[in-house]
């Protein structure tokens, strides 16, 4: 028996002793072995991120926007028939805005204030103010307002938006649901965002999870520094509220906009005058017929004469990957950092032209031509509108594909609803859908009416 023990004692011994011998060998191999492991990366951290500062920084500069427009409900032959009277009704719209200045200068949406009669602004504090619209501008959906007060105002500086980075933590700061002075927290989840690629804003949203609802619109969207980097604008929703994903104006444009309506009364475009496409997979037949090596960038397919790019030897074919140090992924990285520049400033373009890479420096050109209801309109000088025997009007350059056999090209428009048209910034202002009609001068010298 004691025989016996003393065997299996041995041979537990020998297996102990081996096992552990193994187990030092491996432990040696993992600790000689390359793992994709950095131990910084995947502690927890224990301190939380602080949104205290950035909050008590910016809240006091936003403010509640209330909007009154008188609004009539359509007249019916039945209500003529029946004599019944339907007098016009006050609609009560309201929103937010961002305290640009000490003195009162207020930046917000346009869609926020549209057709208003009368704008009321309520600071933090609860003081009410009746503002004056300054200017507005529907292309780029800002508003400018304006309080008089004898006291200077908390305000928010402008960060470089062009300096945020997806990932990075922001605040939105509003009035939603009336609900004054809320602030929801997010990160930037995308930039550069066209919400809709078909209209002809050529949107460039900075994308966030913040939550943002109704009266979140014209608020602050702030950094950890509490400086403003863009205004809330839009949600994109199903339910009709917050489902994750909510889009600010960047503040360069924002604060571009702003400055050329203070100086200017309109938004100022520094125009590059190219036409094409962003090089995707959709356009994968395209790409192999032409041997396009880039996947990423914008195909130059047309180059405007007399335009910053023409005059800079851009050329057909060429592909733009990059203007100053923004890279071309998609349409709208290009068209949102020119959105921030005006006539006259000078950008600096890469591009590949015939897999070689170049580089020149564009100046950038104001506004000549405009597309508008699917026409391509140009400014007439003063010589045409002489000979013409005309005060005001655009040249209809093309009719486009959807007047193309109603309006022959070279018509000169001259109103559209009733307002006189005189110039492509004008067109900028209007909304397509809220035209009723155009009236145009035709090659004969007809004036013609042409109804929507």
């Amino acid at each position: 028996m004691k025989t016996c023990f003393k065997f299996w004692f041995i041979l537990l011994v020998f297996f102990s002793c081996t096992n552990e011998k193994k187990s030092n060998i491996i432990l040696s191999e993992l600790n000689s072995r390359q793992v994709n492991y950095n131990q910084p990366l995947n502690r927890v951290f224990t301190q939380p991120v602080d949104f205290v500062e950035a909050a008590e920084k910016s809240i006091n500069a936003v403010v509640h926007v209330k909007n009154t427009s008188i609004v009539s409900d359509d007249f019916s032959y039945l209500d003529y028939f029946y004599g019944r009277n339907k007098s016009p009704q006050n609609r009560i719209g309201t929103g937010s805005g961002v305290i640009v200045s000490p003195d009162g200068f207020i930046i917000t949406n346009n869609h926020v204030i549209e057709d208003a009669t009368k704008i009321e602004v309520t600071t933090n504090d609860n003081i009410r103010y009746e503002a004056k619209l300054v200017g507005t501008d529907p292309y780029t959906d800002i508003a400018v307002l304006k309080i008089q007060t004898k006291k200077l105002l908390p305000y928010l500086y402008f960060a470089d938006s062009d300096n945020t980075k997806i990932g990075e933590w922001v605040l939105a700061i509003g009035n939603p649901f009336n609900l004054n002075s809320t602030v929801t927290a997010g990160i930037i989840s995308a930039k550069s965002r066209d919400l809709n690629k078909l209209d002809r804003r050529n949107q460039s949203f900075i994308q966030t999870d913040a939550a943002v609802n109704q009266g979140n619109s014209g608020g602050a969207l702030v950094n950890l520094n509490g400086e403003l980097i863009g205004i809330n604008t839009a949600i994109t929703t199903i339910s009709g509220g917050f489902e994750g994903y909510s889009f600010a104006v960047p503040s360069n444009i924002a604060r571009k906009v702003f400055e050329d309506i203070i100086e200017f009364g309109t938004n100022q475009k520094g125009m590059l005058g190219v036409q094409g496409f962003a090089i995707s997979p959709e356009f994968e037949k395209f790409i192999k017929e032409n041997k396009i090596q880039q996947s990423e960038g914008f195909y130059v397919s047309k180059v405007l004469e007399n335009m910053g790019a023409f005059n800079a030897g851009i050329k057909e074919g060429d592909i733009l990957i990059s203007v100053d140090d923004i890279k071309i992924k998609k349409f709208s990285d290009l068209t949102g950092y020119l959105e921030s520049k005006r006539p006259g400033d000078r950008v600096k373009l890469g591009f590949f032209r015939k897999n070689i890479k170049k580089h020149l420096t564009v100046k950038l050109e104001k506004t000549k031509t405009v597309q508008f209801l699917n026409m391509t309109l140009s400014n007439l000088t003063k010589k045409e509108k002489e000979d013409l025997k005309i005060k005001s009007g655009l040249r209809i350059v093309e009719s486009g594909e959807f007047l193309k056999g109603q309006i022959e090209n070279n018509s000169i428009l001259i109103e559209i609803d009733d307002n006189v048209i005189d110039a492509v910034d004008q067109i900028l202002q209007i909304e397509p859908e809220s035209v009723r009609w155009i009236t145009y001068i035709n090659p004969d010298g007809e004036k013609i009416r042409l109804r929507f």
